[in-house]
């Protein structure tokens, strides 16, 4: 795992955006795996930044997102189809059928994951995977547990997973409280992967995930069996090591 250390906020997403964009220059029909919550927005500002600069080209780039709540449709102003469309594919030349993110509302929960894997298989493997680590260690929404979850599942939160994302709601009561995610085995499945921590309330598990063992209590502690690893994290976020 590579280290790179952020001044704040704003560099480390213009750190991060760097990666991500010389992986489009380099390859123009790459494969993302993008991630959601507020870590990431600065990383879509600047990569829309650029696009609009014409430094930065779309059109070929295929996506595929790491979770999405169960319940909530894509027109849900919480939910991941939705945070994706307003940070980024909406204002970038991205075609929206290149995008791919979990169906929320699906009838039957296994039928979604089993289909969502296919999706993710059918685009021959991700090339770059961005993304956040929660102050449980969670990565997606795969949530501590006993074992390491291969692929895409239906998986109840956890309170504290709840209590964090309770500040995007009206109210705790309407926390969706189960979530499709994409599986380990399939984020460790992508040619390179993007971490990126920001302030001090994810000094604790940075400090984790650098020094601690690899265990399936802190999912992310999995990532350090990759062989290409880079974790961008501003000067808060370090502030333990």
């Amino acid at each position: 795992m590579r280290i790179v250390r952020a001044r704040d906020y704003k560099d480390m997403s213009r750190k991060a955006a760097n990666i991500i964009s010389a992986q489009i220059i380099l390859k123009n029909d790459c494969v993302l795996g993008l991630a959601t919550g507020s870590t990431p927005i600065g990383i879509y500002d600047t990569l829309t930044h650029w696009c609009e600069k014409g430094d930065l080209d779309f059109s070929q780039v295929k996506t595929v997102n790491l979770d999405e709540y169960v319940g909530l449709d894509g027109c849900h102003d919480q939910s991941y189809r939705y945070f994706m469309n307003k940070n980024l594919f909406d204002r970038v030349n991205i075609n929206k059928d290149n995008t791919h993110v979990p169906n929320g509302k699906a009838e039957n929960a296994q039928e979604e994951c089993e289909r969502y894997h296919r999706v993710i298989e059918s685009m021959g493997g991700i090339d770059l995977q961005l993304l956040g680590i929660g102050n449980n260690g969670h990565i997606g929404f795969n949530e501590p547990s006993d074992v390491f979850e291969e692929k895409v599942h239906k998986v109840e939160l956890t309170e504290s997973t709840i209590q964090a994302n309770s500040r995007l709601f009206d109210s705790i009561d309407e926390v969706p409280r189960y979530a499709y995610t994409m599986g380990i085995g399939e984020i460790m499945s992508a040619k390179r992967i993007l971490i990126v921590a920001s302030g001090k309330a994810k000094a604790p598990i940075v400090k984790e995930l650098i020094e601690g063992p690899v265990r399936p209590e802190v999912p992310a502690s999995i990532l350090k069996f990759h062989s290409d690893v880079i974790l961008i994290a501003d000067e808060e976020a370090l502030s333990l090591l």
